[in-house]
């Protein structure tokens, strides 16, 4: 029975969700470049639309000479400034599309780094055999089992290995996706944990992005093993007018638009 696209709230199972999400970064590879390329840099790591780069924050501590995966590394401009840094960078995403930006963007600046497609709660990687593992907005909100990529991670890291990733931060869930001051009405439940989903005629999902609260996302890192170390939730910096979706100096001066989670694995 066909209907009308559109969105809701629904449960989803993995085998749906993975295609979704695989088809639409690769569907909206070319336009997501075309956006927000310019923002993001060739050779840069941005944590968030807030503007923080790593370069300020050393949210990741020192990195040349480290082992370092950016797990959902889309475009992999944060790969590529790593390696920069001194860092031997392995950069892995679902999206064949995003991947394919990441090679022209490695032809352009020269900069190249290794990269695999893959699941990310399924690293195609050895154990223990990385210090550090990041991403910005890279595939945590995007699997329905972002538990299972906590586990994988700390799997691939060595003792002592440091875990940091950026989300949409999850009051920004009571809102709806709005810049405007509509969006600052709160609208869904705190505590609705049910995934956003649009859908196509079919009925088939074509995008999906999971919730989690802050300290659902917290239990994960404890349960895979992690220490919690710290939540950076970047401030709106003055002078930055540029809208990136739901994200705007209107509502950023208001409440945090980003959560960074800072995690470690403990020493054997």
């Amino acid at each position: 029975m066909s209907c009308e696209p559109g969105a809701t709230r629904r449960a989803v199972s993995p085998e749906e969700n993975r295609r979704a999400s695989r088809s639409w970064w690769d569907r909206d590879a070319d336009d997501y470049q075309a956006e927000h390329g310019t923002f993001l840099g060739d050779v840069d790591f941005r944590w968030c639309p807030e503007g923080l780069r790593e370069a300020e924050a050393g949210l990741l501590g020192p990195v040349a000479g480290r082992r370092v995966v950016e797990v959902g590394c889309g475009a992999a401009a944060a790969s590529r400034w790593l390696a920069t840094q001194g860092a031997r960078v392995v950069g892995l995403d679902l999206s064949g599309g995003m991947l394919r930006h990441a090679r022209l963007a490695a032809d352009s600046t020269g900069v190249r780094v290794p990269l695999l497609q893959a699941d990310a709660t399924a690293l195609p990687l050895a154990d223990g055999v990385f210090d550090i593992a990041c991403t910005a907005f890279g595939a945590v909100p995007f699997v329905a089992d972002s538990a299972a990529v906590m586990r994988e991670v700390y799997r691939v890291l060595r003792p002592g290995g440091r875990w940091v990733f950026a989300v949409t931060h999850p009051m920004r869930w009571i809102f709806l996706d709005d810049p405007s001051e509509n969006g600052l009405v709160a609208t869904h439940s705190y505590f609705d944990r049910r995934p956003y989903v649009e859908y196509d005629e079919s009925g088939q999902a074509t995008y999906v992005e999971h919730h989690r609260t802050l300290g659902d996302r917290i239990r994960e890192l404890v349960a895979a093993g992690f220490r919690f170390d710290d939540l950076i939730e970047p401030e709106w910096p003055a002078g930055h007018e540029e809208i990136w979706g739901q994200w705007s100096p209107l509502r950023g001066r208001l409440f945090p638009g980003t959560a960074i989670f800072v995690a470690s694995r403990p020493d054997a």
